[in-house]
């Protein structure tokens, strides 16, 4: 049995050494899935959630990542809150040339890469800097591309404001017999996650009995798959509840919770306090002083 995401194939061109992708739309328009470069994702605007390894976060505006070679993901926007906007940087570990690479100066930059095997969140004012020095990035032409990366590498490696995405434990499950598995499971959850889920349908996209599915589940994510959902779907909720005036009823009917007391059991679990509660300081958070 086998969980392999799908290996992207990243469309270079020869004066490539850096790639960069403007996601505008409806969607990021890939499924779970790997590729040797690294990559930097920075969202400007997104509802949704991200899925790096065995991590699971909702999106917001400003979040950005930097996710480590053949490390599985897949960001899945939510189309009510908008089109999607975002910029993907790829490039190789070597991209700046082999000398380079290989030269002693080039190590802590190195050392950030063996990090980002288990993705990096980039926080707190580093985050912010970093985005700007990206978003200069695709109108430069390949030599300044490369000496931006550069700068901002190694402005990262030695920086503080770097939090690990993955378990400690996590290893990447990319088995070479089994090349869209998981992307049919995701692509399935995530259209569904409104609805009532449950193990035999997802098992069945999968081409798995329950029980193989329940194993092959937990080894591709580090959940369960009722862990997964709920986890989920409780972001779901904090944004509606965060961005609508929907009542607390609806809220839970919206993100597929079908009694309201398990919904509010849950909600205070993740969060420590109650839906109503979260709305109103959410609510005295974003008011201006």
């Amino acid at each position: 049995m086998s969980n392999r995401a799908i290996r992207e194939q990243i469309p270079w061109s020869a004066e490539q050494a850096v790639f960069c992708e403007q996601i505008q739309g409806d969607d990021y328009g890939t499924p779970w899935h790997f590729h040797p470069e690294i990559e930097f994702a920075l969202v400007r605007k997104s509802g949704g959630y991200r899925v790096v390894g065995d991590d699971v976060t909702n999106l917001q505006a400003g979040d950005l990542v930097l996710i480590g070679s053949d490390l599985p993901h897949v960001f899945y926007h939510d189309k009510d809150t908008g089109a999607a906007d975002a910029l993907i940087i790829q490039f190789n570990a070597n991209f700046a040339g082999d000398s380079l690479v290989r030269h002693p100066d080039f190590r802590p930059i190195q050392r950030l890469f063996d990090r980002a095997t288990r993705g990096l969140k980039i926080v707190g004012a580093l985050r912010g800097e970093t985005a700007q020095q990206l978003e200069m990035v695709p109108s430069l032409g390949p030599l300044r591309r490369i000496a931006k990366l550069l700068e901002v590498l190694d402005n990262l490696a030695s920086a503080k404001g770097l939090v690990p995405l993955c378990a400690p434990g996590y290893v990447a499950p990319i088995d070479l017999q089994d090349q869209d598995r998981v992307g049919r499971v995701m692509q399935f959850i995530h259209a569904q996650i409104r609805s009532t889920i449950n193990r035999r349908e997802v098992a069945e996209v999968a081409a798995l009995s329950e029980g193989a599915f329940s194993r092959f589940f937990r080894k591709c994510t580090g959940r369960t798959l009722p862990m997964y959902l709920n986890e989920i779907r409780l972001g779901i909720a904090a944004r509606l509840l965060q961005e609508t005036d929907l009542r607390v009823s609806e809220v839970a009917s919206e993100c597929g919770f079908t009694n309201l007391s398990n919904f509010n059991r849950r909600f205070y679990t993740c969060k420590q306090m109650t839906p109503m509660a979260f709305r109103r300081k959410s609510a005295g958070s974003q008011r201006v002083v």
